[in-house]
Formats: C-alpha cells, sequence, structure tokens
C-alpha cells in the first residue's frame, strides 16, 4: 500500500553496479511489429507485427529477447499485483517479471528510467502517476503502443498518441484500524475532530506521491475548491497540522498495524490488503469513501522507449489490460479500465465488486486533464513546504 517513498540514490546505484554490460534481449529493433503513424507524426506499434494470433507471436519475439520483463514499483497490497505478477507468470511460461524497488515512488519510476538508460536492468515498464506520465511524455521516455484491446478503453484513461494507458483507477478512502480508534471519521470534515489528534496520516508526500496528490485534492473539493483549485486542500492540512491531527509518519502496512497510524487516508484499492493483514492480526477495520471529497485518479501503464525488453515489455501490457487482468485489477479493489467491456461479456458479478466503492460515488468521477494537474501540482511545490511540510 506504499509506492510513495522517495526511493534511496543507493537504490539506483546498486542496480547500476549489477547491471550487465551486454543486453540480454539483443537488437530491440527487430521485435517491434507492426506500425502505425501517430499524431506527432512518430510511428507506434502494435502486438506481434501480423499473424491470426498476435499474441501468441508477440510472446514468441519475448521469449527470442530475454524472455524477461523489468518491472518497478508494483507493491504486492497495490491493487492485487501479488496475484497479477503471478497470473502473467502462469499465462506466459519461462517470462520473468521481477519487480524492482517495490515501494518507490512515481517520481523514482522516471529518475530510474533515466539513471539506469542503455542498462540491462533499465525499466522496460512503469506504472506511474499521471502527473509523472506526462513528465515522462514531454521527455520522450515511452515507446507509443496501441493494444489490442484499445478500443474498448475510454479515451479519458489513454494518452492520444498512445504513450500510456492506464489499467485501473480508484477514489480517496479512509481506512481506520478500530481497534486503536473505534469511532472511525467517514469524511474530511470528520477529520477535524480533536478525538483525531495525532492520528491522521497521508500515504507520503503530496508533491512527490500520487496517493497524497489525490487526498489533497479531495479536500479541496470537500472544502469549496475544484479540479482547478486545490489551495483549499493544502490549506486543510495545514490547518490539520495546526490542531495536531496530521501526524508526522507516512502510512505503511506496519504503522497502520501498529497503531503509529491508525487513520490511512489513501486509494481504494490498497484497503482489501490492509484490511486482511489487519484481520489477519485480530484488528478490525473501518474503511469510509469520504462523499464531501470525491477524486478519483489513475495510474498510467507504458513501455520504456529504448528499453532491453521491449517485447516482453509490451506481452506484460497485452496481460494487464486482458480479461485476466482486469479481473485481477478487480479483486484487489481496483476499477479496471475495460469495467464496461467484462461487465457486458458476463465476467463480472456482484460479488467479484465488493471490494470496490458505491456507484453512486464511481459515478461522480471525473479524471483531471494534464493542464490542470500540472497546474496543481505547481501549486504544491510552491505552497506545501512553508504552509504544511516545514511549517
Amino acid at each position: 500500500m506504499r509506492k510513495r517513498v522517495r526511493a534511496s540514490h543507493k537504490v539506483v546505484a546498486a542496480l547500476l553496479t549489477s547491471a550487465l554490460v551486454l543486453s540480454a534481449c539483443g537488437d530491440d529493433e527487430k521485435e517491434d511489429g507492426g506500425s502505425a503513424t501517430t499524431a506527432g507524426g512518430g510511428t507506434q506499434t502494435t502486438a506481434g507485427g501480423g499473424g491470426d494470433d498476435p499474441l501468441a507471436a508477440l510472446y514468441q519475439e519475448c521469449l527470442d529477447n530475454g524472455a524477461k520483463v523489468n518491472l518497478i514499483a508494483l507493491p504486492d497490497e497495490w491493487a492485487n499485483y501479488k496475484g497479477i505478477l503471478q497470473a502473467f507468470r502462469d499465462k506466459y511460461p519461462g517470462v520473468e517479471n521481477p519487480v524492482a524497488d517495490p515501494d518507490a515512488s512515481s517520481a523514482d519510476e522516471m529518475e530510474a528510467v533515466e539513471t539506469l538508460k542503455g542498462q540491462d536492468n533499465m525499466p522496460d515498464n512503469v506504472d506511474v502517476s499521471p502527473a509523472i506520465a506526462q513528465e515522462m511524455v514531454d521527455k520522450g521516455l515511452f515507446e507509443p503502443y496501441v493494444l489490442t484491446t484499445d478500443a474498448e478503453i475510454p479515451a479519458g484513461l489513454k494518452d492520444a498518441d498512445n504513450n500510456w494507458t492506464a489499467a485501473y483507477y480508484g477514489i480517496m478512502a479512509i481506512a481506520t484500524n478500530t481497534t486503536i480508534v473505534p469511532n472511525a471519521p467517514k469524511t474530511f470534515a470528520d477529520l477535524t475532530k480533536p478525538e483525531y489528534e495525532g492520528l491522521v496520516a497521508l500515504n507520503g508526500d503530496p508533491r512527490e506521491s500520487g496517493a497524497a496528490f489525490a487526498a489533497v485534492m479531495a479536500a479541496s473539493i470537500a472544502n469549496g475548491g475544484s479540479a482547478d483549485d486545490i489551495m483549499p486542500g493544502i490549506e486543510f492540512f495545514a490547518a490539520l497540522k495546526e490542531s495536531g491531527n496530521l501526524g508526522a509518519t507516512d502510512v505503511t502496512k506496519e504503522t497502520v498495524l501498529s497503531g503509529e497510524t491508525p487513520i490511512a487516508i489513501d486509494w481504494s484499492y490498497n484497503i482489501p490488503g490492509l484490511r486482511a493483514d489487519l484481520e489477519a492480526a485480530g484488528l478490525t477495520v473501518e474503511v469510509n469513501f469520504p462523499s464531501d471529497g470525491i477524486y478519483g485518479g489513475f495510474y498510467g501503464q507504458g513501455v520504456v522507449k529504448d528499453s532491453p525488453h521491449q517485447a516482453c515489455s509490451k506481452l506484460w501490457m497485452e496481460h494487464i489490460f486482458s480479461d485476466e487482468g482486469a479481473l485481477g485489477y478487480l479483486e484487489g479493489g481496483a476499477v479496471p479500465a475495460r469495467i464496461e467491456a467484462i461487465t457486458a461479456a458476463g465476467l463480472v458479478t456482484d460479488e467479484m465488486k465488493v471490494n470496490l466503492p458505491p456507484d453512486e460515488l464511481l459515478g461522480q468521477v471525473a479524471f483531471l486533464t494534464p493542464a490542470q494537474i500540472a497546474a496543481a501540482k505547481e501549486t504544491l511545490a510552491e505552497s506545501w513546504g512553508p504552509m504544511v511540510a516545514d511549517a
């Protein structure tokens, strides 16, 4: 449930040291399948490059060119990545999918792509917040790729030039260890009550963490702000810190279990794993979706340009957007991008949706545009330090 801690530069240094001089996947230019012209005039690849079964062809390309996809920042508890990773191994025998630095932030993922360029352990694929996805687009770090399921993915969940596509999304939730705090807060307004002094925590720093950014944006909406105005959210957390309710410790599974951060504001899809951990430890948990601040956010996945295992990276993309991948996210409490398609196909039961937020709340989700995200990040960069972090 973390995926937000700033990685130590020692991690990147260690990866650099361990990198092989020669790439195990050979000449990636030979891996590319079919191509299409992007809106920007470049080319984008499509699965396989022809044949009756493009995914079978792509799988063979992957086996022939390294049989490995370097992943990064995918914690087991995050949206059921433990299950999704295992399903990939089961579906495509012989293909490794190691995950470097599972608890890294989106910013760390981009840093690793840039720092490890040309190395055999350079990330082949990323899972990043919209703000970092746009930065990577601007820096030319993605290899555009059109999924075989592209037609079933809403426009708001993919880049116009197919640099990245979002496999899942969720909304903000408040998870409370009710063994420690019997009276769980249900809304952002509740978090200001004196009884929660020192008990409320964010999942990271909103200047770097997508989860914390979403919490501030949701708090803004709850306090008169909007997608174009994040300042009320910053002011909310400034007041929460001044009152003593906002604790100094960031959210981790361990701190929630120990009672250090018994009230955690996090993505809805991180809650099922946390609930299981708490209940396994003999503790109780209550989850509420604050109706006064509905904010939905996604994470975008994309093939990293010039990474060592291009075919395997594309195969990983196809997996997470397949029926199996979509159902895997659903099991973890995330809303898969292809939720309408798999529902229409009769693959989704009411029982499978038990971990999702209520439909009436999901129906209110409107994703921020890249321009809105950029403006909000600029305001955070200027104001979060003096008003909250360093206050």
